[in-house]
């Protein structure tokens, strides 16, 4: 017996709101049934949502909170972040470690913070991404460890920018694995910054989105950004900098442990990596995988496990790790 669909009215029929809700072609219903698996159908003002029953309350909640912000056009991207919130209403505090401030309650979701960059909405859709972004604020060093597309290095990014806006810090390191079986770089053509730039293209990606094309440039230009392949990050002190390292599975322990001993005075790092996707020699352990176990007990050191549901891209995106995982545990399962 199939469910009862869901009938929900928005009354008094305001036929500008509802196009804006609807969109073009209905394109933003059309996203609603992708990212929930409903289907939703509208005569007028009176939409009825077919579906798991579950997922048909999610629908309906998602469609009055568009309708709540209807007065103005709505952009697919505004779309795609609110399905992302609907999604994720539920408390994580388990996933999310820091022996330093757990209170043990699991009651409380983070204060959201204001971070000062280009993007004044910029914010966590997730508890766990709010929870990372506090946890930034309140640990020297935050590993971040999850899937593709949960926020690590957006957010990380942001809030360097807003510590260096802030004067918390001097100058901003971006670091990665150039290459990921062993940064052999001297193969490749052009100066250093050449070699390294299409490996750090998401870290300037970020930036640009950020802080502009032109402000990144200038910051560039003034070395208070630096890009820094971590081979060549022995032997140096970085004082009164934030520092990211992304793609941290693809670091060797002895690696990760270079890295995590450059810290100077006033100085913050981030650490971000998926240790699901280690391109690593099958030998070699990973610096992350091994950081986790190490460091765990560690005051001032701060953990944040995103999971399938903290992705925050296109809605088929979470779907599409889902199927991944869960493909990846009947492997190993047979």
């Amino acid at each position: 017996m199939k469910p009862t669909p869901l009938e929900i009215s928005f009354t008094p029929a305001d036929n500008q709101r509802l196009a804006n809700l609807c969109g073009a072609l209905d394109e933003n219903l059309k996203q609603v049934e992708t990212a929930l698996d409903v289907t939703i159908s509208r005569r007028g003002e009176h939409f009825s949502v077919s579906g798991k029953s579950g997922q048909t309350q999610l629908a309906a909640q998602a469609l009055r909170n568009f309708y709540d912000q209807s007065q103005h056009h709505i952009s697919l991207e505004q779309i795609q972040l609110g399905l992302i919130e609907v999604l994720n209403p539920h408390d994580t505090s388990d996933q999310i470690s820091g022996p330093s401030h757990d209170d043990g309650t699991g009651a409380k979701q983070p204060a959201a913070l204001t971070l000062l960059t280009r993007r004044s909405n910029l914010h966590g859709r997730t508890p766990r991404q709010s929870k990372y972004l506090q946890q930034i604020q309140e640990h020297d060093i935050t590993f971040a460890i999850g899937p593709a597309g949960t926020g690590k290095t957006y957010l990380a990014v942001a809030s360097a920018v807003d510590a260096l806006e802030r004067g918390l810090v001097s100058r901003l390191i971006l670091v990665r694995p150039a290459v990921e079986a062993g940064e052999r770089l001297g193969f490749l053509p052009g100066d250093m910054t050449q070699k390294v730039d299409p490996y750090l293209r998401p870290l300037y990606d970020a930036l640009y989105d950020l802080m502009g094309f032109d402000k990144t440039a200038k910051q560039f230009e003034r070395n208070t950004i630096e890009i820094a392949p971590l081979a060549f990050m022995r032997g140096r002190t970085l004082n009164q900098s934030f520092i990211i390292l992304d793609e941290a599975q693809n670091t060797t322990p002895e690696q990760m442990k270079m890295f995590l001993t450059r810290m100077g005075l006033g100085s913050k790092a981030v650490i971000t990596g998926d240790v699901t996707q280690v391109d690593l020699p099958k030998h070699q352990k990973s610096g992350l995988v091994e950081a986790q176990q190490v460091l765990k007990d560690i005051r001032g050191i701060a953990f944040t496990r995103f999971l399938s549901e903290d992705v925050v891209r296109h809605p088929l995106v979470q779907r599409i790790v889902n199927a991944y995982e869960k493909h990846d545990k009947q492997q190993q399962e047979s």
